[in-house]
């Protein structure tokens, strides 16, 4: 009975054991169930994370596409408008060139009465474009006051550009 005794113990020894055994195993299989799991969600979230930046990726880059024509399309309207400018200041240097050597070709006095009438930013700069001797003739020939004007403009003209 001793022998049959000592068997039981040992089979319950074996029981208790291999029930200690597999609830080590089987808690581990949960972690590693639980592991897996929460390794297949971090997946799916950073899949998700990864879609949504291709998205924003996408769409960064059309509107980069879109900036960049827009700069494209305004640049040549700049350098457009900025050709139609050299073009109206060429015409308006011509048409100013045409007016001195029309004031040039006067009689010095007839000159300084038509230029005591006219507005002191235009008869300064027909004086400045002049030859300096009819330039003095003319200016010699005008109100006082008036040449006074012309003169401090011309000096103004020259604090305003820059000496190379």
């Amino acid at each position: 009975m001793l022998k049959i005794r000592k068997m039981e113990i040992s089979v319950t020894n074996s029981l208790i054991l291999l029930i200690f055994f597999f609830a080590i195993f089987n808690t581990s299989l949960f972690a590693q169930d639980d592991m897996i799991k929460y390794i297949e969600t971090k997946q799916k979230e950073l899949k998700a994370k990864e879609d949504f930046l291709a998205q924003e990726e996408k769409k960064l880059d059309s509107i980069k596409k879109d900036v960049e024509e827009k700069i494209e399309k305004y640049s040549k309207i700049l350098a457009e408008i900025d050709s139609k400018l050299k073009r109206l200041e060429k015409i308006q240097n011509e048409k100013l060139d045409y007016i001195v050597k029309v004031y040039e070709g006067m009689p010095s006095e007839d000159a300084a009465a038509k230029l005591n009438i006219v507005d002191d930013d235009t008869a300064t700069e027909i004086i400045r474009r002049m030859k300096p001797k009819k330039a003095a003739a003319i200016m010699a020939a005008m109100e006082p006051q008036k040449v006074v004007s012309i003169t401090n403009n011309i000096r103004r003209l020259e604090k305003k550009i820059p000496a190379n």
